[in-house]
């Protein structure tokens, strides 16, 4: 079958807007423009259409996805598996959170029993779900598969103090570093401050530390722009002053 831009739109469910956005910058073009001038798209570019909108589910940036999708090396079977679980994995958050709402009403409006711990339980998978869409083939193929289905755990078995001591601390880091910053010297005693308070917020999630692992998250968080911009939107060159200080904290050069 063949498809005009509105008809296209209403089959996926979006704006005729986004499909010519789409055309426009390159990452879903027509299969052909008729005599009337109108663009017509066949069964290659719904497919497509398809594989970026299982992309923007899973909140891929625009640019992301055509970079992937353009890939010499795209793989659209294995894209769908990997779709697919993903896709799994937000379901079964989702639910968690339900079930979290559901309990709750029944705790606010009935007194039932709810353990500290089950409230806290969806945001802890979904902050789980998050670091896995965003860095987990990077972490898993740096540390393993054990390791981080073993931090996972070890997050998810947070207690509430716990938990808000995590956020907490991670908050503490990102101003005791913005402050270091100011002295320009990672070796200085704020910089160190900072690497030990990221060494006790690495405890929280991994099953044991060792500095070689510190420095090579460090050289990670400098290396990976998806790191790097969450260090660096605080301050520009954060990950990097990071990195250097964790290095003298740790004996350790990568």
């Amino acid at each position: 079958m063949e498809y005009t831009v509105q008809k296209l739109a209403k089959l996926a469910g979006i704006s005729t807007r986004a499909i010519r956005y789409y055309d426009e910058i390159g990452l879903l073009k027509p299969a052909r423009i008729n005599s009337s001038g109108y663009r017509i798209y066949g069964s290659k570019e719904v497919d497509r259409l398809q594989q970026i909108l299982f992309f923007r589910e899973l909140e891929f940036p625009i640019e992301k996805i055509k970079e992937i999708i353009d890939s010499p090396d795209y793989d659209e079977i294995k894209a769908l598996l990997q779709h697919r679980e993903q896709l799994l994995i937000k379901r079964n958050q989702l639910d968690m959170l339900i079930q979290n709402v559901e309990k709750t009403i029944k705790h606010k409006e009935r007194g039932v029993y709810m353990t500290d711990k089950e409230k806290f339980e969806g945001f802890k998978e979904d902050l789980i779900i998050e670091n896995e869409k965003k860095y987990g083939k990077e972490i898993r193929e740096k540390y393993g598969d054990d390791a981080v289905d073993a931090s996972n755990e070890k997050m998810m078995n947070m207690t509430k103090e716990q938990y808000q001591e995590f956020k907490k601390l991670n908050q503490m880091i990102l101003d005791t570093l913005e402050e270091a910053m100011e002295t320009g010297d990672p070796a200085g005693e704020l910089a160190q401050k900072a690497c030990e308070m990221h060494k006790k917020w690495l405890s929280f999630t991994w099953d044991k530390y060792s500095p070689e692992a510190h420095a090579g998250l460090a050289q990670m968080y400098v290396d990976d722009e998806r790191f790097s911009e969450y260090y660096d939107k605080r301050k520009p060159g954060m990950a990097k002053f990071l990195r250097d200080a964790i290095f003298i904290y740790t004996g350790m050069d990568m």
